[in-house]
C-alpha cells in the first residue's frame, strides 16, 4: 500500500508590518508537522478593514488558515470577527502577547504598526555605517569617498580612528585619511562634497606626549623622530598650512577633549548643513 499523501494547503500570514516575524514562526511551528504540504502567502502592510474584508474573502474561498500579527486592538478584532463569521481558522501570534505585557506592565502598548521593521532597518544601517568606516579607516580604501557621511583629515594621533568608530556606532559612514607631511593630498578628496570634510588639529607638546606613550606600549623606548617635539611641530605646521589653504574645511582642537565632546561638534556642524546619515543614534552609547 502506497502511503497517505496529505492534500497541499495554504497558510495565509497577515501582517501590519513586513510579516517576516509572523513567518519565521509559522515555518518554525510546522517542522513538527513536516509530513503536511503546506505553502504561504503573505499579505504585508494591512492597516485598514477593506484590506482584511480582501483577505477574508480569499481566505473563505479554500478555508485557509489565517496567522496574522496585527498591532492595532480594533484590526485585530475586526480580522477575528470577519474570521469567525466566515468559519476561517485562524491564529492571532501577537494580541495575547500585547495583552499579556500589558497586563503586567500597567498600561497600553503604542499600537504603531511597523516599529520592528524600523528597528531593523535602524540596526542594518548602522551596522553598514561600522563596516564603511573600518574599510575606510586610516586612508586604506579611497574608493566610495561620495558615500562617506564625514571624512576626518589630520597628522598621525590626533584621534582619527577612534573619532570615526564612535561616530559609526551612531549611524555615520565615516572615512579618515591620515595627512603626511612630504605627500600630496589624495585628487578623490578635490571632487567630492567639501561640506563632509573636517580636519583635526592638536597642541603640539600634548601630541608629542601622546606619541611617546604609544612608543613605549611598544616597547619603543627611543622616541625618534615620530615623538620629536621639533619633528611634531614641523608637522602640525604642515597640516595647518594645508588647512588654511583649504578654508571650507572646519578645523576641530581634540586638545585635552574628550572623544564624546568632540563627536558631538561635528554632528551639530553636519546637523547645521543638513548632512545627515539615514538613522543617527546621537546620545546612544556604543554598543
Amino acid at each position: 500500500m502506497e502511503p497517505y499523501t496529505y492534500p497541499t494547503r495554504r497558510v495565509i500570514v497577515v501582517s501590519d508590518g513586513t510579516g517576516e516575524t509572523a513567518a519565521q514562526m509559522a515555518k518554525a511551528a510546522m517542522i513538527q508537522f513536516g509530513d503536511r504540504n503546506i505553502y504561504y502567502t503573505r499579505y504585508k502592510n494591512v492597516r485598514n478593514e477593506a484590506q482584511i474584508e480582501a483577505i477574508c474573502e480569499d481566505a473563505a474561498a479554500h478555508r485557509d488558515l489565517l496567522i496574522y500579527t496585527i498591532v492595532s486592538p480594533s484590526l485585530r478584532a475586526y480580522l477575528s470577527n470577519r474570521a469567525r463569521e466566515k468559519a476561517i481558522p485562524c491564529v492571532d501570534l501577537l494580541g495575547p502577547l500585547l495583552v499579556g505585557l500589558a497586563n503586567y506592565f500597567g498600561y497600553e502598548p503604542k499600537s504603531i504598526a511597523g516599529l520592528l521593521h524600523d528597528v531593523n532597518d535602524s540596526y542594518f544601517e548602522r551596522i553598514a555605517a561600522m563596516e564603511y568606516t573600518i574599510a575606510h579607516d586610516d586612508g586604506k580604501d579611497l574608493t566610495g569617498l561620495e558615500k562617506a557621511d564625514v571624512i576626518i583629515l589630520g597628522i598621525s594621533r590626533t584621534s582619527k580612528t577612534p573619532l570615526s568608530m564612535y561616530l559609526s556606532h551612531q549611524g555615520w559612514k565615516v572615512a579618515n585619511i591620515p595627512l603626511i607631511r612630504g605627500f600630496e593630498l589624495p585628487p578623490e578628496l578635490l571632487v567630492i562634497d567639501q561640506k563632509r570634510i573636517v580636519a583635526l588639529t592638536i597642541d603640539a607638546q600634548n601630541l608629542a606626549a601622546i606619541r611617546r606613550a604609544r612608543l613605549q606600549r611598544l616597547g619603543h623606548h627611543e622616541g625618534g623622530e615620530y615623538a620629536d617635539p621639533e619633528k611634531v611641530n614641523e608637522e602640525i605646521e604642515y597640516a595647518n598650512q594645508i588647512f588654511k589653504k583649504n578654508r571650507r574645511w572646519p578645523v576641530f582642537n581634540v586638545t585635552g577633549k574628550a572623544l564624546e565632546e568632540t563627536a558631538s561638534e561635528i554632528i551639530k556642524l553636519m546637523a547645521s548643513r543638513r548632512l545627515t546619515p539615514p538613522h543617527s543614534f546621537e546620545g546612544m552609547a556604543p554598543r
